[in-house]
Formats: C-alpha cells, structure tokens, sequence
C-alpha cells in the first residue's frame, strides 16, 4: 500500500507517495509554461502555487516525433506542461545525501526525464535521483542569431536552480550535485561545464557516449539548420513574434521531416547547441581547456559499439563493399580532412587493428570508425582538456554485448543506462537484455561506481579494480564488460590515427 507524503517546496505543497522504501515525486514544475510570451524564451522559474500539486505522475513530455526509444503506450505530449522533474529519495529528511541529476538523451530532439527509474540506484546508494524534462528539437534548440540559443540548456539550468532551492527537503545536499547524462544527454552536461550560467549548481560530472564534439557548435551551422526550417514552416524570416504562432503540431511536423532527411544524409538535424557569445561564448572543449571547470570532478567513457545500434535498427538495403566503405568514411571526416590518404590510412589502421580479433567486413570497420568518430575520440578528448586542471578524471569503456536482435547489437549506444539504473528486467526490453546473473554483477558494479563518484569524486569500491584517473601519460581506462578491469589506453592504434584530424 502505497503512502502518500506532502512536502512544502519554495513554490509550494506537493503531494508524492512511497513504494519500495522510496519516496517519489514526479512531474513537478520547475518553471513557468513555456507558451504564449514566455514561448522561445529563457525559461524562467515557477511562481508559487496555492493548494497541494498532485505529484504522483510522470508529467507530460515536450511535443516530439516518436521513435525506437518510444514507450508503449507513447506518454502524453503537451507543450504548456512539459518543464517538470522528478525525484526519488531513500527518506525526506536532513541528512544531505549526494544528488544524481539526469540528463536523457535523444539526439536533442525526443526523449524524457520519465524515461528512467531512479528507485534502485537511490535504494542501493542511499542517493537522491533527479530527471528532468527539457525543451527538444526546434522548441529548445533552434539558433536565430543575436536573438535565441540553447534554450534547452537554459531549462536545464533552471532545472539545476530548482535543485539549489529545494532539494534539501528532499533530504539531499545542495552542495554536493552529480550532472550525468547519455548521448545529447552526455553532450549536455559536457556543455554545462562550459557554460557561466551553470557555474556552482554541480560538483561532478558523468558524461556517457556523449561529450563536447570539435564538429559541433558551430553558429554557421545553426544559422543555415534555421534557414532551412524557415522555408519548412513557410516563413518569410524567422521572426521570434512570428515563430511564435506556429501551432505546435506544424512545428513537430517540420522537425519530423527535417530528423528524419537529416538520417537518411548522415547528416546533423537542423538545430543544435551552438556558440551564441552569451549563453555559451567558445567551444565547450576549449573553454574547458583553458580551465574554466578546473573545480569539477569528471567520468567520460563510451560503449564499444556504439554505432551498431543504428547498424540494426536501420539495415542498409545492400552490402556495403569498398568502395561504399571508403565514400562513406571520406564523407564523415571531410570538415576536417579533404585528402583521401586521410581516409585510407584510417581504413587500414582500423582494420590492422581488427584483424584476427574482431569481424572486418566493411560494415563491421564502418561501424568501428563511426563510433569512434561520433563517441570515443571526443570523449577522449574531453578527458585530455580536462585531466590538465583536474586529478579527478575518469575514463571508462563499456563492453558487455547485448544478445538481443540476433545479437547484432554488440556493446552499442544506450545499452549501459540500464545497468547504471539497475532496471534490467526478468524480460528482455529492445536492446537491454533480461536480467541474469552475469548481468546483475555487471550492473551492481557500475551503479556503485556511479554512487561512490557522486558520494566523493571517485569512482573505486571493493567490488573492482582500483580505478585510477585519466592523465595523457597512461589513459588509464576502465572497462566495463563480462570482465571489469583497468587497462591502459584501450584501442590505442585507432586512438592515434586520430591525432592530426580532430
């Protein structure tokens, strides 16, 4: 029988509820509807309410296309009421447990904090666990230069300033705040490291198969990403007054059809995180570089697959062969890179590497390099800025291959939150597997790596190898797989062929 519990936030009572010894808070508004005057704006925090908000459900999420990651049934999508966040917490008290605030990902354009369960990670780690829902796709993230950028990010921020005020209530440490995050979800909290608004709202952070990519950010992009939405949605000029008219369905409509051309290109969607002088003013790498997060503690790691995710879910319609595997390669790398040997020589060396010891058929070295190119390198580089101003920088490698879709999947992209939550289930659910015990050993190990980060800014525990930090010397790196165990610059042919490209 569930117990209902009442807390009295700075904006007002909310009404939660207890199971499984955790008590949970779920869609509570952190800021004002983001329609009418306040639509394509910053968010800005909710004002107080009278009465007691019933926080017993997931809130609705921010209008989006579906997709592979949709639940079933599909929750409910409703621009006015998207910005809301959810806690779990062992007891609401004042003993100011660790805060774990995530971040989901979704390619900045669906997804949504109820798209996790924090019950088994605060349960295990006596944690506070905080999702949010931020603003997608066109709503969030569209750039129209001098005027709006990175509105997404400004959410999550304000979501982080609803933490400072109130997560004390819920027995949690506002001092002591972990931002971590997968995919977009991963690039965010590499961006926030970057971004002044952000500065003091966290201590740590885990960045997973997502970090500041040097092909990012760019405002030409997102000034051409814009253009192109312009003429999609039939406007003149992107005028924020005007822009604001749009009914919302035509906007997630125009959003469908640019994601889903954008797939089909290879190419980046229409919007983005980008450079806007104010909200982010350098590239997130560099800035963090030049040290301007010199005071938080860090993991970044990657799954060694990532990329077979999309291998399986969308099959090429051919084989590739070598002449589709050098195109399509050439066609990655060409921004930085215009000279074919480039493009060759990291042919070669991937499957040098490979041979005799992994699958070296065309696809099978594509998706090697691509996930290298998307995930690995940027995080590795990320590391690199980062271990120059900070002892506590951890890198990790996740292994464990799913057995799912005929196993075709590998270690891919998405495969590990599973096991950082715990919410493996007795049935196996799209790419995560059931649970068993190899799996529950897996996953107890990394959530305590998770929660020891959280607790003290270092992942280690008696259930693995001392885990040591990251520095340019000895790239130590955890991996995190049928076997847990710390090696030494992990892949290190494909490392450096990278050297020299970005």
């Amino acid at each position: 029988m569930e117990k209902k519990i009442i807390i009295e936030t700075k904006q007002g009572k909310i009404e939660g509820y207890e199971r499984q010894g955790i008590k949970k808070f779920k869609g509570i508004p952190y800021a004002e509807p983001p329609v009418g005057d306040l639509r394509f704006k910053p968010s800005i925090p909710k004002e107080p309410w009278s009465g007691v908000l019933d926080c017993t459900k997931f809130g609705p999420v921010v209008p989006q296309r579906e997709s592979f990651f949709t639940p079933r049934p599909p929750p409910l999508q409703d621009e006015e009421k998207c910005l809301t966040l959810n806690v779990w917490t062992p007891e609401t008290d004042d003993e100011k447990r660790p805060v774990l605030f995530w971040i989901h990902g979704g390619g900045f354009s669906f997804g949504s904090g109820s798209g996790t369960n924090g019950t088994y990670l605060a349960s295990l780690g006596n944690v506070v666990i905080v999702s949010i829902n931020y603003r997608l796709g066109i709503f969030g993230y569209i750039f129209i230069e001098d005027e709006i950028a990175n509105l997404g990010q400004l959410d999550q921020i304000t979501a982080l300033k609803w933490v400072r005020e109130n997560i004390k209530l819920f027995g949690g440490d506002p001092d002591n705040v972990t931002i971590f995050g997968e995919s977009a979800g991963g690039m965010a909290v590499s961006t926030l490291m970057a971004m002044p608004a952000a500065k003091g709202l966290f201590n740590r952070v885990i960045s997973q198969s997502g970090a500041a990519h040097p092909r990012r950010y760019h405002p030409k992009s997102g000034i051409r990403g814009a253009d192109r939405i312009r003429t999609e949605l039939g406007l003149k000029k992107l005028d924020i007054d005007i822009l604001r008219t749009v009914p919302t369905q035509k906007i997630v409509d125009v959003q469908t059809k640019l994601e889903l051309e954008a797939r089909a290109e290879g190419s980046n969607f229409p919007y983005g995180v980008y450079i806007d002088g104010k909200t982010l003013q350098k590239h997130p790498l560099e800035a963090i570089r030049d040290g301007v997060a010199s005071d938080i503690d860090l993991i970044v790691g990657t799954n060694q697959d990532e990329m077979k995710l999309y291998t399986a879910i969308t099959p090429l319609r051919t084989v590739l062969n070598e002449e589709g595997l050098l195109k399509r390669t050439h066609n990655m790398i060409n921004l930085f890179s215009q000279d074919e040997r480039v493009t060759q020589k990291i042919i070669e060396t991937y499957r040098r590497a490979r041979e005799s010891i992994y699958p070296a058929e065309p696809q099978d070295i594509l998706d090697a390099i691509s996930t290298d190119f998307r995930f690995r390198v940027s995080g590795i580089r990320l590391a690199e800025a980062q271990c120059k101003h900070q002892p506590n920088v951890f890198s990790y490698l996740f292994t464990y291959k799913s057995p799912e879709m005929g196993g075709k999947l590998g270690a891919c992209h998405a495969l590990e939150i599973a096991f950082v939550f715990g919410t493996l289930g007795d049935r196996p659910r799209g790419i995560t597997p059931k649970r068993s015990k190899e799996t529950d050993i897996l996953s107890k190990k990394m959530m305590n790596s998770w929660i020891s980060f959280a607790q003290n800014g270092n992942p280690s525990h008696d259930g693995i190898p001392i885990w040591k930090p990251y520095d340019l010397k000895n790239r130590s790196t955890m991996i995190l797989g049928s076997e847990v165990k710390l090696v030494d610059d992990p892949y290190k042919l494909e490392r450096l062929v990278w050297d020299g490209i970005f």
